[in-house]
């Protein structure tokens, strides 16, 4: 007996989804992704393996051989020389120029086979040489062009479809090698493919919002009535303080502050991309050699080592956690400062991701700014690393998820979804200015 239509959209789409799940077809693909995600792992831990001993080679343990407890200020110069020459040359004239271009944000298209030498050596000899970008870009290309080598490998069919999901399931696989967290590299590779358009973020805005509004009511009527309605959360042993009104309000202070800050930084690196295009080799160098700069003056203004500047900051951010009262005032001005600029050229002209020096930054601009009547460190380097992450990626939930993965605790929620969304909604109202290139040149 044939069942009546059922009104409404969400039953249809239920079917719709239903109707997927039982092809055959879809669960093929669905069982290969799986596979794939072995081998993607792998070539993703042990790229990362390589970046990290490179980078301790060159910043830690060569220094100490040459009878330096630290790089002296002078260091990047040599190191960012060898990058920009070498990412200028694959830019020039490898299949795919070294990836996307950074200051363009993180992309999930265009991964190729062919194109994966290119990415890798950009990689290789820009990240551990000084770039002050993440990992994350060169484990997307790696993850997508690696899956998609293994279905062609396979013979598996490859329609317009399949490209694109075996390519976004390679990309989770190794970018949550870097996070270490696959809810993240899942959130993280929906947000960046642009899933559901500009209606997902109209659409996830006011939910996100109300929950951090709402985390904040059920937190204060938690503790005014001393009664307990039951929560899925974990009973951690970190001592993080109790949220108050002035945190929730610094919190927004801070993501419309650092969102407007970050306004010029990520407009000079859209202008410094374009600047690049015209001749990549010449100008590509110029702009390591610039970021080089950057970190030797930093070095000899504050007395401190270059390598603060230099690199991605993923190190130095831990450090920085860790103690964050060594940092002087004018040592977390002089880093912002500095860092920022040497970002924006980077971003403009090697390659890599935006995400690490985003978090450093935020996190620095926090406990700068921690000092301010009523407002702690830890919740405001929780608003800072927020609102800079999400004001550079544009990925609010996105950002949410990674900080509060980063803290350990969902503790500061309320304050991480406020800087996310209104950081967000502050840069996207902001005037666009110049785009950079997004997709990289064919040679």
């Amino acid at each position: 007996m044939k069942e009546p239509p059922v009104s409404g959209t969400q039953p249809q789409e239920a079917d719709v989804l239903r109707h997927t799940l039982r092809s055959a077809g879809y669960l093929k693909l669905l069982g290969f992704c799986a596979l794939i995600g072995i081998p993607v792992s792998l070539a993703a831990f042990w790229f990362l393996v390589a970046l990290h001993e490179l980078e301790h080679a060159l910043w830690a343990d060569l220094p100490h051989a040459w009878g330096w407890d630290a790089p002296p200020w002078w260091w990047p110069l040599p190191l960012l020389l060898v990058a920009g020459t070498v990412v200028g040359l694959v830019v020039a004239h490898l299949r795919g120029a070294g990836g996307h271009v950074p200051a363009s944000g993180l992309h999930t298209g265009g991964a190729s086979p062919a194109a994966l030498p290119g990415v890798l050596l950009a990689a290789v000899a820009g990240l551990p040489f000084g770039a002050v970008l993440g990992p994350e870009a060169p484990l997307i290309a790696l993850g997508g062009g690696l899956a998609l080598l293994f279905r062609d490998l396979a013979q598996a069919p490859a329609t317009p479809q399949s490209t694109a999901l075996v390519g976004a399931a390679g990309a989770a696989a190794a970018i949550s090698a870097i996070f270490g967290n696959p809810l993240v590299a899942a959130v993280l590779l929906i947000e960046v493919a642009g899933v559901g358009g500009p209606q997902l973020f109209a659409v996830m805005l006011p939910a996100l919002l109300s929950s951090g509004v709402g985390s904040l009511v059920f937190t204060g009527l938690g503790r005014w009535t001393g009664l307990a309605t039951g929560d899925l959360s974990l009973k951690l042993s970190v001592p993080f303080p109790r949220l108050d009104a002035a945190d929730v309000l610094w919190s927004v202070a801070i993501a419309v502050a650092l969102a407007v800050a970050l306004h010029p930084v990520l407009a000079a690196a859209r202008a410094v991309a374009s600047y690049v295009t015209a001749r990549p080799f010449v100008r590509t160098l110029l702009c390591a050699l610039g970021a080089a700069v950057c970190a030797a003056l930093y070095a000899l203004v504050t007395g401190r080592t270059p390598d603060e500047v230099a690199l991605s900051g993923q190190a130095t951010l831990a450090a920085l956690a860790a103690d964050p009262h060594a940092w002087g005032v004018g040592a977390l001005l002089a880093v912002l400062l500095f860092k920022g600029a040497a970002y924006a050229l980077c971003l403009g002209s090697l390659r890599g991701g935006p995400v690490f020096p985003a978090l450093f930054l935020g996190a620095v601009a926090g406990v700068l700014l921690a000092p301010l009547p009523g407002l702690g460190i830890v919740p405001a380097m929780a608003a800072g690393m927020a609102a800079a992450t999400a004001g550079t990626l544009r990925l609010p939930v996105s950002s949410v998820v990674l900080v509060i993965l980063l803290l350990g605790s969902a503790a500061m929620m309320p304050v991480v979804i406020l800087a996310a969304v209104v950081a967000f909604i502050v840069t996207e109202l902001l005037p666009v200015g110049q785009a950079p290139p997004t997709e990289p040149a064919e040679h």
